[in-house]
């Protein structure tokens, strides 16, 4: 079977265990079919969408009485474990976690039902020791973690340089050091690694310590972008309560119509969510920085999932895996339609069950 030797998603700032004290919005107003719906989302920036509705109450308001319960996760493999065990019914994730995660359980762990992230992951090096990419020879590179999205992001560019490294080991011409990103900009500072491919806002973070953007991986994309966040939900939740994916889908698409036209207040809300997950907020120049580096969008970026996949199986670390049927963007499409906006394209991953209209839900049983 197809899978990521650790598929591990991007561990978030100053990283706590998984918790699930997060205070939401009050349910107000008439339940759908479910009393509550359980979220997972990580304390990244690059998690934007989640922050910001949850702070601002933008998701809870679509879902009415449906009580949203929001657990936040350090890494995507936690995340995925948790829908295979019906500990959570929806996570924001990377997309490395979320093949993996497809690919181990033969397509019955999750649906991507929506994008929410470009961008916001950068090689960042220490420029007294690395001025170009000839320079990466003997170095040490950070990465948050084995076969997660910036570990596959490194071993491809560092192999299309010319570079040997093993992808298990992380050893070769360049060492590759699986890091935390809560230690990684300490890591920095320390000079025990001279750079670190990782998300925001530990990118930025290296930055405000006197460190240099090497790449920025929107450079490696055609026009600069490329999937770094998905939202998915369990198969079984989809099926049983369809009306609660599409208020939550709702939600997130307002969320990102709201942080493009007030990007300060979103600095602030999801800032705000930032402080009480992690115990401290942002810099301010840490967090514009990080926030102009990535791009919200509701678009999941289908066809550079696939080219990400094929990084991975290329690099070592996936065999080919088959994807066809992981996106089902019914309910999306329905959302952006009632928008006015033009359809997600889900580039020929989608199911051919998945091709029409969602199903209604009203013969559904409520999960109580």
């Amino acid at each position: 079977m197809p899978l990521l030797i650790t598929a591990l998603g991007a561990c978030g700032y100053g990283s706590r265990a998984a918790q699930t004290d997060v205070t939401p919005v009050e349910a107000k107003g008439a339940k759908l079919s479910a009393d509550d719906v359980r979220i997972g989302y990580f304390a990244n920036t690059t998690h934007a969408t989640a922050l910001a509705g949850m702070e601002t109450g933008i998701v809870q308001r679509e879902l009415g009485g449906t009580a949203v319960k929001p657990q936040v996760f350090n890494a995507g493999p936690s995340a995925v474990e948790a829908l295979n065990s019906d500990a959570v019914d929806m996570a924001w994730l990377g997309p490395s976690p979320a093949v993996n995660g497809w690919a181990r359980s033969g397509g019955k762990a999750l649906r991507i039902v929506s994008g929410s992230a470009s961008g916001g992951a950068s090689l960042v090096v220490n420029p007294k020791r690395i001025k170009n990419v000839g320079d990466l020879k003997g170095r040490t590179i950070a990465t948050p973690q084995l076969g997660n999205t910036q570990d596959v992001a490194l071993l491809d560019y560092l192999a299309g340089k010319g570079y040997r490294v093993d992808a298990r080991t992380g050893e070769g011409d360049v060492t590759v050091a699986r890091t935390e990103n809560k230690v990684t900009p300490a890591a920095f500072e320390q000079g025990s690694i001279d750079g670190a491919w990782v998300p925001e806002p530990t990118a930025s973070q290296l930055v405000a310590r006197g460190g240099r953007v090497l790449v920025d991986e929107r450079t490696q994309w055609k026009d600069g972008r490329f999937v770094n966040t998905n939202l998915v939900v369990s198969p079984t939740f989809l099926k049983a309560h369809p009306d609660v994916v599409e208020a939550v889908l709702r939600g997130s698409v307002k969320t990102n119509a709201w942080i493009g036209k007030h990007p300060d207040e979103a600095k602030r809300a999801v800032n705000a969510q930032l402080e009480k997950l992690v115990g401290k907020p942002l810099p301010t120049k840490v967090l514009d920085r990080a926030f102009r580096s990535t791009e919200v969008t509701d678009d999941p970026l289908a066809a550079t999932l696939r080219t990400q996949a094929a990084h991975a199986a290329r690099v070592g670390l996936l065999d080919k895996p088959d994807l066809r049927g992981i996106y089902d963007l019914r309910l999306l499409n329905k959302v952006l339609q009632d928008a006015g906006r033009p359809p997600a394209d889900d580039a020929g991953l989608g199911a051919s069950w998945a091709t029409g209209p969602a199903r209604p839900h009203e013969s559904r049983a409520p999960r109580r």
